[in-house]
């Protein structure tokens, strides 16, 4: 069986190699775009901390095949909103994967991440990305994103009963969230019972995949949530609100 060192530390042989463990192929042309992204990101890390992960493996790992996995539920065309964004996880891996194939927007509240998105953006011309300094819980009320995406994803930004009120409003009725989360999941699920009935919304789904990263197996999470119907008007709630009382 090929192992981790038949790729002799080629990153992009051994990105490919991961990504078909999952099922998932890499053109050459995707997998040039992922080397780009990852230069990018160690290059920009040294100015200000996008991630505490800097080596090329890690990077691999527990970045960019833990987000491919939510290509799979993607379809080409489809509108996608990327909440709390960061350093691109899991929207730029999505533009990377999909080449110009799904309309995506990208949002983050700190300008230097923006300023980041956009050089990842331009050095790797990516099509049909968008990106956004804004607030999620403000631009949510703005009549061109509420409620006028397919799919909102995230990654790491709050617990479920929190991130569903930031993300929810921005999906169309049956929309999805599509959530990557870890291996306390069920808990998020249990905790998010009330959100998920205020915001009219149904999980739908629950997704386990693993990968293992320095002799250690990750357990992760994609939740599938459904909108039934509208979204209130009162949310998103302001920010104050939502910290101190979450659904």
């Amino acid at each position: 069986m090929k192992s981790n060192c038949d790729v002799n530390n080629n990153f992009k042989e051994l990105l490919k190699f991961e990504a078909e463990k999952m099922n998932i192929n890499l053109t050459d042309n995707i997998l040039n775009k992922f080397e780009i992204y990852k230069d990018l990101l160690i290059e920009w890390n040294e100015k200000f901390n996008l991630t505490a992960i800097i080596d090329e493996y890690g990077i691999i790992m527990k970045h960019f095949i833990d987000c491919l996995e939510i290509v799979k539920y993607i379809n080409k065309n489809q509108k996608i909103i990327d909440i709390g964004t960061g350093a691109g996880f899991p929207g730029i891996v999505i533009a990377i994967y999909f080449d110009g194939e799904v309309n995506i927007t990208l949002v983050d509240s700190l300008n230097k991440r923006i300023l980041f998105l956009e050089e990842c953006i331009n050095k790797m011309e990516l099509k049909n990305v968008e990106v956004i300094h804004a607030r999620a819980e403000e631009l949510a009320n703005n009549d061109k994103y509420r409620e006028n995406f397919d799919i909102a994803v995230s990654r790491a930004v709050a617990s479920l009963n929190v991130l569903l009120e930031y993300d929810s409003p921005y999906i169309k009725v049956n929309g999805k969230c599509l959530l990557l989360k870890g291996d306390n999941a069920e808990k998020e699920i249990d905790e998010a019972k009330n959100a998920i009935k205020c915001l009219n919304l149904e999980c739908t789904n629950k997704y386990l995949y693993t990968y293992s990263y320095n002799e250690e197996t990750y357990n992760r999470y994609l939740l599938e949530i459904t909108k039934i119907s509208n979204t209130p008007n009162k949310y998103p709630r302001n920010y104050g609100k939502i910290k101190k009382n979450p659904l």
